[in-house]
């Protein structure tokens, strides 16, 4: 985690996941799965441009991601974490937050455990915050905490448990639709 601000009024976050929005997902059979190579995390084009908008536009920007690779064994920590540095370096996050729990925890999404946490941390209003993802265990978690969402549909085979407030297509698109206006979003 990044140095926490000093206590001010609560800000609006961005929570992002991080295969298939930051990174590209691979993708086999029609279900997306997390690299388990350097040379497979691909920092995906437009991450870097629309962190910067919504950073512009007054928000946190802290990635939530579910690793459970990391705690089954299957990746090491280590490649987890220079990946991470890769990210950081190309892309103007403020925090990571990663479950690598292989059973459910209270921070595995669709639980809201890790958005609750950077709520605390960094005196988020998790009600003018958003969780943006591609798949139906972020838009999950983004409502249990409270937060609008915005599904990116990667047109991934796999049932949408959840109701996004948005549909997007990229990043750059829930972005831009974000920064369009919130009348069409909930809450």
């Amino acid at each position: 985690m990044t140095e926490t601000p000093a206590r001010t009024a609560p800000r609006r976050a961005a929570f992002l996941d991080r295969d298939g929005v930051l990174n590209r997902s691979l993708v086999r059979d029609g279900r997306p799965f997390a690299p388990h190579s350097l040379e497979d995390f691909v920092i995906l084009p437009e991450a870097a441009g629309a962190v910067r908008r919504l950073k512009e536009a007054g928000f946190l920007v802290i990635v939530a991601t579910n690793q459970k690779d990391v705690g089954a064994g299957l990746l090491a920590r280590e490649l987890m974490d220079e990946m991470h540095a890769r990210l950081r370096a190309a892309v103007a996050v403020d925090d990571i937050r990663v479950c690598t729990c292989i059973d459910e925890c209270p921070c595995y999404k669709p639980n809201p455990g890790m958005l609750l946490d950077a709520a605390r941390d960094w005196n988020i209003d998790l009600s003018a915050s958003v969780m943006i993802g591609d798949r139906w265990r972020d838009i999950g978690a983004g409502r249990n905490a409270g937060c609008r969402t915005v599904f990116i549909d990667r047109g991934y085979a796999e049932d949408r448990r959840f109701v996004p407030d948005l549909l997007a297509t990229d990043l750059a698109d829930a972005v831009e639709q974000l920064l369009a206006g919130t009348s069409n979003l909930r809450g």
